[in-house]
């Protein structure tokens, strides 16, 4: 699931007002599909992510896989994440720092920037296992003519990345795994962009649990033909919102519970409970 970003504290700098921009797209320089290389587009949301963003921006800079374009959502951060986007001014393909309504209407703006063939969330506490992923899921995707691929995630510790904390490796998913609220990780999910413009922007009234139920309904009700790739693509930083926490566990599986329902599923609480031997599995792999 992903992390929400926080709103800041009373003491904080201001909040930038209006909006900045800036990437190799505001210079006239974009990148288009090739027959042989469809574009792939990266999303990054972030919001304060100093300490972790520039990490995130060489992971995609050192992908083999030529033809990507990044782009970059910040929600108007007060803290150094500014100076880090204009320092990768020319690695970036746009960037834009502006005040928006949360996680999610960061990543509808993205997809609605996006000129990819084929679109991934990136987050700023995300980064690419190694520099060979990017090629995988688009070598994946091309050759095998399907709509969707997602792959392993580590999550690990966010002071030393090397240590994994927990192994996301579910290969296999069903109308029972939703079921549970065991999803596909959703920083390794790559689809075409027509999947997102046929089933909608992510819902802005969910708090954490948008991305399960985007999957939910881009798996259920349209029916997208996905593919998995054995593989570690994507290792994510633990913590946020959405992972700790007697009370964020209570709201993400009120949220699960309901996206289930609005996409013609049923679950329960007691349901999601048989999702805990899963990742009690996942951490001692």
């Amino acid at each position: 699931m992903n992390k929400i970003f926080e709103p800041q504290t009373a003491q904080a700098i201001p909040a930038i007002t209006g909006k900045l921009e800036g990437g190799r797209r505001t210079l006239g320089r974009s990148k288009q599909s090739t027959p042989d290389q469809p574009l792939v587009t990266v999303i990054t949301v972030v919001f304060n992510g100093a300490a972790t963003l520039e990490h995130t921006i060489r992971s995609v800079i050192d992908q083999t896989y030529d033809n990507v374009e990044h782009i970059i959502i910040d929600g108007g951060s007060t803290d150094a994440t500014l100076d880090i986007l204009r320092k990768y001014e020319g690695d970036i393909d746009y960037w834009v720092s502006e005040r928006d309504a949360g996680i999610y209407d960061a990543m509808n703006k993205g997809i609605a920037l996006a000129r990819g063939d084929y679109i991934g969330m990136l987050n700023s506490d995300d980064f690419f296992a190694n520099s060979s992923a990017l090629a995988k899921i688009a070598s994946h995707l091309k050759a095998s003519n399907v709509d969707a691929v997602f792959s392993f995630l580590d999550i690990v510790d966010p002071v030393n990345i090397a240590r994994v904390v927990r192994k996301y490796r579910i290969s296999k998913y069903s109308p029972f795994m939703l079921r549970i609220g065991v999803m596909p990780p959703h920083p390794t999910f790559y689809c075409k962009k027509s999947c997102y413009e046929k089933a909608g922007p992510y819902r802005t009234d969910y708090r954490i649990a948008a991305d399960f139920e985007m999957l939910v309904r881009l798996l259920l009700k349209h029916h997208i033909v996905w593919e998995f790739i054995d593989e570690t693509t994507v290792k994510m930083r633990s913590g946020g919102l959405s992972s700790s926490g007697i009370k964020s566990n209570w709201v993400v599986n009120r949220e699960i519970i309901r996206a289930c329902a609005e996409n013609g599923l049923y679950t329960n609480m007691f349901m999601l409970a048989l999702k805990l031997p899963i990742r009690l599995m996942e951490r001692i792999l």
